[in-house]
């Protein structure tokens, strides 16, 4: 009980805090872009809407998001002490050596990549996350016929919708559910929002590149067998794939839809 504490402040400590939850939030993404993904189907937004519900209602499902936020919050607290212990520790560049010839720009640049990660998260979470729970989004219907699977979508007013609903009758579903689609449809005609996504996800992309393999890196995961392997997955998975994947969505909703 005495060590835990010099431990967890130490830097070492510091670091392997920030490479835990980094890994965590790095899961995290996986799951988030597979339910997003739903925003590309061509269904007025039902299946996207019965996700965001089962994401926001499940309770596991809450418990991790708590999980998540403490996460995020860590890491970038973490993040900035680490920043400022180092520069601290040394206030002025060695005369006989330049640091950027062994290091890469992600790396050199980390905090200014989180910072815009962190206005990036603030602006989603407030457009989406917080207008969902206070109920400051549309409300809509959607009524399927079982036997043809066809379909039919209506706006609802406030005084019609009091909970998310579903329920069958005569070979008809019927869903009535908060209309996040129709938020995330209106939010992405503005283009300087499209563009902070898309700046964001090339942060994102530069920041998981270089942390990714650095948290594995801290929490020993480096035998010569693995490296090419979590290489490979730092930069073409979630250095690549994973941003595209979630640029691509401002720009649909924009360009296409």
């Amino acid at each position: 009980m005495s060590n835990s504490k010099p431990v967890l402040s130490s830097s070492l400590g510091r670091k392997l805090i920030m490479s835990l939850t980094g890994i965590f939030l790095c899961t995290f993404l996986i799951v988030h872009l597979i339910g997003n993904l739903s925003l590309f189907k061509d269904d007025g937004g039902y299946a996207f809407n019965n996700y965001a519900y089962f994401m926001t209602h499940f309770p596991p499902i809450k418990v991790v998001s708590y999980l998540l936020y403490a996460s995020i919050i860590i890491h970038a607290v973490y993040a900035l002490v680490l920043t400022m212990k180092n520069k601290a520790a040394r206030p002025v560049n060695y005369a006989q050596y330049d640091g950027k010839a062994n290091s890469t720009w992600n790396s050199r640049n980390m905090g200014i990549l989180g910072t815009v990660l962190l206005v990036f998260i603030a602006t989603h979470m407030q457009n989406f996350w917080w207008k969902y729970h206070n109920d400051q989004v549309p409300y809509i219907e959607y009524q399927t016929d079982l036997a043809t699977g066809k379909t039919i979508a209506k706006t609802l007013e406030a005084s019609e919708f009091t909970d998310y609903v579903k329920t069958e009758n005569n070979g008809i579903e019927t869903v009535k559910a908060r209309d996040l689609y129709k938020q995330v449809d209106f939010a992405f005609e503005n283009p300087f929002l499209v563009g902070l996504y898309v700046l964001a996800m090339a942060a994102l992309s530069f920041h998981l590149i270089h942390g990714f393999q650095s948290a594995f890196q801290t929490v020993g995961f480096s035998h010569k067998k693995y490296v090419p392997i979590i290489r490979f997955l730092g930069v073409w998975f979630f250095g690549v794939l994973i941003p595209i994947g979630f640029a691509l969505m401002p720009l649909y909703f924009y360009f296409v839809k």
